[in-house]
């Protein structure tokens, strides 16, 4: 299974397009407000080795776990769907389909017949 893994591609899925960690996505300078050219490098290598750093390390220790707790979490929600959420709904869906014919009965033996003969009344005028 993970050898199946994009190694290249880790949001194939466009799942965070929403978060810009790029340098340029972060920083700019606009016209007439330029640092000194090797400012602007070093800040651009700073910026990058340390959101390196830190994102590696941070997922070194945490990452593992975190994934671990999210499998759980997605785990229970499969197993309530599977076993108490879609047998309710097709309970509900049931228990329903007899509501909607014992409705169904009524207003064609109550209120249909009060249509029909409304409708006879008002069939004789023409304009």
């Amino acid at each position: 299974m993970a050898d199946s893994l994009d190694m290249v591609n880790r949001d194939p899925n466009n799942l965070n397009d929403h978060i810009k960690v790029k340098f340029e996505d972060v920083l700019g300078e606009p016209e007439g407000a330029h640092s000194i050219d090797c400012v602007w490098k070093l800040a651009y290598t700073c910026f990058s080795c340390w959101l390196g750093l830190c994102y590696k390390i941070s997922t070194l220790l945490c990452g593992i776990c975190i994934a671990a707790e999210w499998g759980c979490e997605f785990a229970e929600v499969a197993f309530y769907h599977v076993w108490f959420i879609t047998p309710m709904l097709k309970m509900c869906e049931m228990n329903c389909a007899v509501c909607t014919k014992l409705m169904r009965t009524c207003l064609s033996c109550c209120v249909e017949p009060c249509c029909e003969a409304c409708g006879a009344l008002f069939h004789k005028f023409k304009k």
